[in-house]
């Protein structure tokens, strides 16, 4: 555990030092991810001022929900960042340099790149989110506990869907569409499932569980997830990292290396 540790700090550093080198191109991506987050701010806002519930959660609720979402995507991406680059690794052949290294290959293609400019943006959205949550009445301790273990839980089906991607990279040299169709898929649950109807609901929440990774902690937070769906979260996040890991093994053994 200590070798992987000096590594990721190694690896992180050096991606620090990488990402320094475009000064210009540092500041409109994070200008670009604040007006992004400001206008999706802004729409809840205007919605709210005309409607007081929606789907029965209030302004508050609402803010909540699109917070925590923003706190499990940007820490996905800052942790995961080097998953954007993993086809240059396959399609260069330097994959297998990074094969034969003696540590496991997550620890430099999966964690091996954090974006220390995304780690800056959770800070605001930790503070906005416990200064919403306490806007709630009947907000409890046990809730709380709840919330902060299904965000755990929502980061290890973040970390499955990011090893499919790697996976996926090496059976098909592509990595950009299919992250981007993670991302769209997540960006679909920045709002509660109740807004959408059935059969979309039941399918972005146990078969494309990407509701029960953005939404279920809030709902918990609110006191509004039973028991049997905060068992059944843990269940469909160990299966999906333990068919995430089946995958990966699968598309190793397919991997023909460079030149190959």
């Amino acid at each position: 555990m200590k070798k992987i540790i000096r590594l990721f700090l190694l690896f992180s550093r050096n991606s620090l030092r990488t990402t320094l080198q475009a000064h210009t191109g540092i500041w409109l991506f994070m200008l670009g991810k604040i007006f992004r987050f400001a206008f999706f701010f802004l729409m809840i806002v205007i919605i709210f001022g005309k409607i007081k519930i929606i789907s029965g959660y209030s302004f508050s609720q609402m803010l909540v929900f699109y917070l925590t979402f923003n706190l499990i995507d940007t820490f996905a991406q800052t942790m995961f960042r080097e998953v954007y680059r993993f086809r240059y690794q396959v399609v260069s052949g330097n994959f297998d340099l990074t094969l034969v290294k003696p540590f496991h290959p997550f620890v430099k293609i999966l964690i091996g790149g954090v974006d220390f400019f995304d780690l800056l943006l959770l800070f605001p959205y930790l503070f906005l989110t416990i200064y919403f949550a306490f806007q709630i009445p009947n907000i409890t301790v046990f809730n709380i506990l709840n919330y902060s273990f299904l965000i755990l839980n929502s980061l290890i089906i973040a970390t499955s869907f990011h090893i499919i991607v790697l996976a996926l990279g090496i059976l098909t040299t592509d990595v950009d569409h299919t992250i981007m169709i993670y991302r769209d898929l997540t960006g679909m649950a920045r709002f509660p499932m109740q807004i959408y109807r059935e059969p979309l609901r039941s399918i972005f929440t146990f078969i494309i569980p990407v509701g029960v990774m953005m939404t279920f902690p809030s709902q918990a937070l609110f006191g509004r997830l039973s028991f049997e769906f905060f068992f059944l979260a843990f269940f469909i996040s160990t299966v999906v990292l333990l068919l995430s890991l089946a995958l990966w093994k699968t598309a190793l053994k397919k991997y023909q290396s460079w030149g190959g």
